[in-house]
Parts: structure tokens; sequence; C-alpha cells
């Protein structure tokens, strides 16, 4: 078993690596605690003036693991117990978070992202909001936040349709600042990191509290009325299965 989160640190930038690639990073709540304890503990941490999201392996994060949620015994109810806090440090967290998405960014993949301040992905990235197909309501604030970052008729396509969409795209439609080839996606985001670090750290902090001014709050109840309609669909579609069931 590998450890789901990798940290290391070059000087005032911390780098935390999801770290499952045999699963393309896929999440279980194993997954969602680790990621957490590693926000809160770069948010505290005073020598931490940068945090640079990145995934191990051929992806950045494939979402939930599916594989992991439908097997016997599984405990459904951990996972969401284990998400929530993970949502709440990306609201909260003070800092500015870089992001460098390569192969598949996928349901909470791609939806993290959005907290995110700075994005870059590789070309050749595959990004998916995959909740219509999967019978289930946007989760993470991303019927509010994408809408804000991307506008409404694209959030609305990419939710309704829940297409991939290619890294220049995303670029394109304001998910990630840039698409760079792969081989320079590490790179570009660390130097993008460093030179943030190498300002004045409370002019950095002052900055990125105004451009998030006011997200907190509508995030918050965003994941509210997602819970909401994510519970009122599995008393829907349960509903219909039992009755399609047995006719």
């Amino acid at each position: 078993m590998s450890t789901p989160v990798l940290v290391s640190d070059n000087g005032s930038v911390r780098t935390v690596t999801l770290n499952k690639p045999e699963r393309l990073n896929a999440f279980d709540a194993a997954g969602f605690r680790a990621l957490t304890e590693a926000l809160d503990d770069a948010a505290a941490d005073s020598m931490v003036a940068v945090v640079v999201i990145e995934g191990a392996g051929k992806a950045f994060s494939s979402g939930v693991d599916l594989r992991a949620l439908s097997e016997p015994g599984a405990d459904t109810a951990d996972f969401g117990h284990a998400f929530a806090p993970l949502i709440v440090a990306l609201v909260e967290f003070p800092k500015p978070l870089v992001a460098a998405v390569h192969g598949a960014a996928v349901g909470i993949g791609l939806t993290m992202l959005l907290f995110c301040d700075v994005v870059y992905v590789a070309d050749d990235a595959r990004l998916r909001a995959p909740f219509t197909s999967l019978g289930t309501a946007p989760e993470a604030a991303s019927s509010w936040m994408l809408p804000k970052v991307v506008g409404t008729q694209r959030a609305s396509e990419l939710l309704l349709t829940a297409r991939w969409l290619s890294g220049k795209e995303a670029a394109e439609i304001g998910i990630a600042v840039a698409a760079v080839p792969a081989d320079q996606l590490h790179p570009r985001a660390m130097e993008a990191a460093s030179q943030i670090a190498g300002n004045v750290r409370p002019a950095v902090l002052a900055a990125k509290k105004l451009l998030r001014q006011g997200w907190s709050e509508e995030a918050r109840a965003a994941v509210q009325r997602e819970d909401d309609a994510a519970r009122e669909l599995i008393r829907e579609l349960g509903s219909f299965a039992q009755k399609f069931t047995t006719t």
C-alpha cells in the first residue's frame, strides 16, 4: 500500500503529491483524510508560502475510487465523512495553491482545481465532471464554482453533458491559466510557485483573501445544496430501480 499523499519542501514551496498511481490517484476515505491533513499542516506551517498539488504516475486524479466504494462492506458514510473536511480545507486554505495537472482529472480531480489559485495543465490532459453520467449531483461546490470560473453556459454544458475536455480547452475556458507540454508542466508550476513565494508574504496573503472574498460562504452553501440534491437522487433512483426490477 502506497502512502496516499507525499509531501516535500523546496525552500518555502511545499509540493503535495497525490500518491496512488496504481489507481490513477483515485481517492478513498484515507486519501481524502491524507490530503486534508497535508493542507492543514501547510496552512499552519509558517515556513510554507505556497503549495503545489500534483499527481504521481500517469494521472492527476481519476476522482473517487469507485471500486473501493463498491467493495462488499465498504463504508459509504465514511467516504462522506472524510470528503467534507477536505472541501472545508480547500475553501479555507489561506495560502496560494498551484496545481500541475497531467493525465486524467476527473470528478474531485477536476473540482478541486476550482479552489486553486493558479492551475497549469498538460496539453494532453483530459478533464471531466462525470456526475450526471453517474446518476449523482455535482460535488465540491462545483455547481457554484464552475459557473463563476468559466461562465454559466460553459459550466452548464460541462456538467450536463459530462463530456471530456482537453488540457488546451481547459486553459481556453479559464479552468487553467495555461496548457503546456507535459514535460514542461512541473517546471512551469514550480517556477510560478517560486515567483509567488519570492514576493512579500503578507501582501500575497492579502491579495488571495481579497480575490476570494465571499467565496467561502457561497461555496459552503453550494455544498449543502449539492448534498441535499445527492440524497434526493439516491431516493429517487432507488425507488426507480426497485420499480423497474419488479415490473
